[in-house]
């Protein structure tokens, strides 16, 4: 990634990450904790991010522009970008709720990133208290998919979202540890299904 695409993707990310904090109406040390454990940020750097962070988080308005920003620089990365929404998903469920408010504000980023209904739905699924998971949901199929078909679908899962191939794509270094928390979610689902089937 070009050092000015980093630059106005980190930008994007913060603002996008502090209003997603902002979304329920108040910023908890969760939140915040939760977007440094996502998005780490060098030690050097701290006092900009947090003068961006404070800025964006005074209110949720003028999101969609940053959102639009993204998905406009990575028209070409739609993994990229449902990366980031993963990681907005980490920082709404960092107080332990899926707040009506920041579902509604997830689903308008996802919108703005080109996404349907159906891939906001699968992101979501992963990111829902265990118990309260549906498998198949998570993995983003149908309960009456066959077992090739499922198989098929996991290993490539699987694939594209293997910590590897976060960094090949140029992401940085902090999505890896989310992406490995991404794909532990995707094995539980695979494998409960694989037990109920039997296979």
């Amino acid at each position: 990634m070009p050092a000015e695409d980093r630059v106005a993707f980190a930008v994007g990310v913060i603002a996008l990450g502090a209003k997603m904090a902002k979304a329920d109406g108040v910023v908890t040390m969760d939140e915040v904790n939760a977007f440094k454990e996502v998005f780490k940020v060098p030690e050097g750097e701290m006092k900009i991010v947090a003068h961006v962070f404070n800025l964006a988080k005074q209110d949720m308005v003028g999101y969609e522009t940053y959102a639009e920003r993204l998905a406009t620089m990575f028209k070409g990365d739609r993994k990229l970008l449902e990366d980031v929404l993963e990681g907005l998903f980490h920082i709404a469920k960092a107080d332990e709720v899926l707040h009506p408010r920041e579902e509604q504000f997830l689903a308008g980023i996802a919108k703005r990133f080109g996404m349907t209904d159906t891939e906001f739905a699968c992101i979501k699924a992963r990111h829902v208290i265990a118990a309260k998971r549906n498998p198949y949901d998570v993995l983003g199929v149908k309960s009456s998919v066959s077992n090739a078909e499922l198989k098929s679908h996991y290993r490539r899962l699987v694939a594209e979202n293997h910590p590897d191939k976060l960094i090949s794509r140029g992401l940085p270094k902090e999505f890896v540890s989310f992406a490995t928390k991404k794909i532990t979610v995707i094995n539980e689902a695979y494998d409960q299904i694989a037990k109920e089937r039997k296979f």
